[in-house]
């Protein structure tokens, strides 16, 4: 698939998105964001893709809105411009029924903090960092971190990280629980390699279904939850996975998942 503003590559059920904007740190302009939204749509329909790769072009994941683009639109209403552009791919991350990795190569600021979190795993580099900057143009977060941040730090830090726009370093964030693993820059390729290409191999309708109960668990009482649970578990024990799985461990070998 051909884009202006980013590329797309598929590779052995690993499709890499990589924002492609880094002369402005890949900053997000109208374009780019209705690209991405086109990008998650075509994932979603590919039975072939089991794994995303989320990543940004150069020093930079995402350095949020492109002010200066947003800047020379007269009368232009944010609201609106959530609904339209930022909100659409927030909700097509979280509802895409495969795992998203962010490949988090630098920073991931404002609404590139909020995409990072709406990824299901960040595995960064050391010089990676990520910020809530929206409070420092006077502005709150939006794409979705408000929803993200008190679920992965805890209210009290969460409202820290809002209200001052702070910077939190790599490793910072690896403590705080908001990324899952932090290496060297030099490594980064490898090891995000080594994660899609395990979701590659894994069994596909299961991780989706474990993303969405991950996410209505935020808001259900246990007794919605062990139903939820009944229900999931009787449509995964219906694919061709879990027979395979079966196989697998009673001819006591490495299971083929198929994705189906």
């Amino acid at each position: 698939m051909e884009y202006k503003f980013l590329k797309y590559a598929l590779d052995g059920g690993i499709a890499t998105i990589t924002l492609n904007r880094p002369e402005v740190y890949n900053a997000l302009n109208d374009e780019i964001t209705f690209e991405l939204q086109d990008a998650f749509k075509a994932v979603s329909k590919d039975d072939k893709i089991r794994v995303v790769v989320l990543t940004g072009e150069g020093k930079a994941f995402c350095s949020g809105q492109d002010l200066k683009s947003s800047a020379s639109q007269k009368n232009r209403s944010i609201m609106d411009s959530l609904h339209k552009r930022y909100n659409p791919i927030i909700r097509a991350m979280r509802n895409l029924p495969k795992p998203i990795v962010c490949r988090l190569n630098g920073v991931g600021a404002g609404a590139g903090c909020s995409i990072a979190l709406a990824c299901d795993m960040i595995i960064a580099a050391e010089g990676a960092t990520l910020i809530e900057v929206f409070v420092n143009i006077g502005l709150v977060p939006d794409s979705g971190s408000s929803y993200f941040l008190p679920r992965l730090v805890g209210s009290a830090k969460a409202f820290e990280l809002c209200a001052m726009g702070n910077k939190v370093q790599a490793a910072e964030a690896l403590q705080l629980g908001l990324v899952n693993k932090v290496v060297p820059m030099e490594s980064l390729d490898k090891t995000v390699l080594e994660y899609a290409s395990h979701f590659a191999g894994a069994p596909t309708k299961a991780i989706g279904l474990i993303k969405k109960m991950l996410q209505k668990s935020a808001t259900s009482t246990l007794e919605e939850m062990l139903d939820y649970e009944a229900y999931c578990q009787e449509i995964a024990g219906g694919t061709s996975d879990y027979q395979e799985g079966v196989r697998a461990f009673t001819e006591k070998r490495k299971p083929n998942f198929s994705g189906q």
